[in-house]
């Protein structure tokens, strides 16, 4: 056979051209493949930790945020409620945080890293209902003078003082979580990074 006629230029142009259109295809098909193998954003968002400001939140008042699908609870204590959450409580069954329901560095009687400001998951221990916020005292249906404020989980009537800790003679058996958080600043938090020693 002779090669009268053949554009050898040409034909080293078109096989560079279809080699090349052929690697970026299987490129394109593999990118999608590999990139399959990352977590969703969805899923990374399950565990991610979350922030929280702090600055917005009035003396007495609580926000509510969401980590890992769980309500976060974030109170903002008074003076009054510090000096009530200090003194000793009979009505409550572990005053002491001995069972381990939150790390090392908000094992004290505020339960929180600051005792300023409160940060719990909105579970209760009992059965998962997400309790009420009830910081007035006193409330006559939640016990009169034994009630300094706290929450109040209306499934089955478990009660927990402004630190967290449950009552004795309700159904929840433990006090509520404390999650892992850290203070990014005086006015943000982290929640699901904890605190370093």
């Amino acid at each position: 056979m002779s090669d009268d006629g053949v554009n050898v230029g040409r034909r080293r142009f078109l096989t560079v051209a279809t080699s090349v259109v052929g690697a970026a295809g299987a490129i394109g098909m593999a990118v999608p493949f590999v990139a399959s193998w990352n977590p969703s954003a969805k899923a990374k968002a399950a565990g991610a930790p979350v922030k929280a400001n702090l600055s917005n939140i009035e003396p007495g008042q609580m926000i509510t945020v969401e980590w890992r699908g769980k309500p976060v609870y974030i109170v903002r204590r008074t003076e009054e409620t510090l000096a009530r959450l200090s003194s000793p409580n009979a009505v409550i069954k572990d005053p002491d945080s001995e069972q381990p329901q939150q790390p090392d560095y908000a094992k004290n009687a505020y339960r929180s890293i600051k005792p300023e400001f409160l940060v719990l998951v909105g579970l209760c221990t009992h059965l998962g209902c997400a309790p009420m916020f009830r910081p007035e005292v006193g409330a006559s249906d939640l016990g009169g003078e034994q009630w300094q404020g706290g929450f109040f989980c209306p499934c089955h009537g478990s009660k927990f003082d402004l630190a967290g800790r449950v009552f004795k003679g309700v159904p929840a058996p433990i006090n509520l979580e404390v999650p892992p958080y850290s203070y990014d600043s005086d006015t943000v938090i982290t929640i699901g990074v904890g605190q370093e020693a």
